[in-house]
This record gives C-alpha cells, sequence and structure tokens, in this order.
C-alpha cells in the first residue's frame, strides 16, 4: 500500500467485516430480542464500516498513480462484500430494511440511536487518528531529540579527547621547560665558575709577571749600578 493511513484503515475495516460476517448466519438462528440485538449491532458495525470505507476513498484521492489501481479495486471488492452481507442479514431477518409501518414504528428508535451512537463512534475515532498523529509526531521528535544527543555525546567525546591530547602536549611543553630551566641553572654555574677561573688566572698571571719585572730589576741594579 502506498499510505499508511490507508493500511490502518484497512485493518480497522477487515475487523469489522470479520465481525459482520458471522451475523446473518447467527440472526437465522436466534429470535425475539437477541435477533434485534444482532440487528443494532448489524447496522451499528456496517455503518463503521461504511465510514471506514468512505475513508480509504479519501486517501485513495491523494495516493500516488501508481497505487491507486489496486486500491481501487480493493474499494470495489469490499462494497460489494458489504452488500452481499447486508442482503444475507435481511434474508436472515425478516424485517430487517421493510417498509412496514409496524417494523419501521420498531427501528425508528434504533436508527436513531445507532446514528447517535455513530456519530460518537466517529468523534472518538477522530480523537483516536489525532491521537495517533500526536503520538508519531511526537515519537519523531523524540528520535531527532535522540540523535540530537548522541551527535552532541559523540562531539562532547571528541572534544574531551581533543582537550585530553592538548594537555599531553602542555604537560610534554612544561616537562621541556623544567628540563630547558634545569639546563640553564647548570651552565651559568659553569660560566660562574669558569669566570672565578678566569679571574684567578689574571691574578695568578698579574702576579707571576710583577714577579719577574721584579726579578728583572734586580738582575738589571745588580749587573749595572753595584760594583
Amino acid at each position: 500500500m502506498s499510505s499508511e493511513e490507508f493500511e490502518k484503515l484497512h485493518e480497522m475495516y477487515q475487523s469489522l467485516y470479520d465481525e459482520l460476517k458471522l451475523m446473518p448466519e447467527k440472526a437465522l438462528k436466534s429470535s425475539g430480542e437477541e435477533r434485534k440485538r444482532l440487528v443494532r449491532t448489524f447496522d451499528e458495525r456496517h455503518g463503521e464500516a461504511e465510514e471506514v470505507l468512505q475513508g480509504m476513498e479519501e486517501e485513495l484521492r491523494v495516493a500516488p498513480l501508481s497505487y491507486r489501481n489496486a486500491m481501487s479495486t480493493k474499494l470495489r471488492m469490499y462494497r460489494r462484500d458489504l452488500g452481499k452481507l447486508q442482503r444475507d442479514m435481511k434474508n436472515s431477518a425478516p424485517g430487517f430494511g421493510s417498509s412496514s409501518n409496524t417494523v419501521q414504528g420498531s427501528h425508528q428508535g434504533i436508527y436513531s440511536s445507532q446514528n447517535q451512537h455513530s456519530t460518537h463512534l466517529q468523534s472518538q475515532r477522530a480523537l483516536l487518528l489525532q491521537g495517533t498523529e500526536a503520538l508519531n509526531n511526537a515519537s519523531q521528535s523524540i528520535e531527532r531529540s535522540q540523535r540530537i544527543a548522541a551527535e552532541t555525546d559523540q562531539i562532547g567525546t571528541d572534544i574531551i579527547e581533543e582537550l585530553g591530547d592538548q594537555r599531553e602536549q602542555l604537560d610534554r611543553t612544561r616537562n621541556r621547560l623544567v628540563n630547558t630551566g634545569e639546563n640553564l641553572s647548570r651552565s651559568r654555574k659553569i660560566l660562574r665558575a669558569m669566570s672565578r677561573r678566569l679571574v684567578t688566572n689574571k691574578l695568578l698571571l698579574g702576579v707571576i709577571i710583577l714577579m719577574e719585572l721584579a726579578i728583572l730589576g734586580a738582575v738589571i741594579y745588580l749587573k749595572f749600578f753595584r760594583k
């Protein structure tokens, strides 16, 4: 079937038809109040089946062309079956649909209550269809919310993983900075030690130079000025 609504109506009609097709035989075997009850029930179910077929006809008008032939064939078959059941009921229950004033008088109240009950059932069915549609919309909304929640959860997971990777990078960078700081501290110590050695070496060199100058002066003095 091309329409989900047509499929639902088809199931409703099939249920009503299964109930209707048993009534002519039951009416044939019954009498009195039981037969009247069966007639009333048959009228009610028959009216409901007609309403369902009308709903199916409305769905047929908006159905794609490729499905209309099959759907139209089913509708004709269903109306033919309903007509046959109505004839069988007339044959099984004498007076069913009779034009006699007495029978009509006895059935006027039945038909009136049937019409009221049918109207009530139609209202209930409309409310049920609205409720079903609202439930379907709510289900679709929940599905969309679930998809959005799943996507959001996936995005959150990706962000957490990315933050974890960034944290590891920051830890590695911090460790490198700590190592660099330690290396710089050792380098400063080495430079200070080298600077101290350089100053010491300069002082020693100055002392040696002074000693050499003193020795040289003493030698010159002894050689040239002392007799």
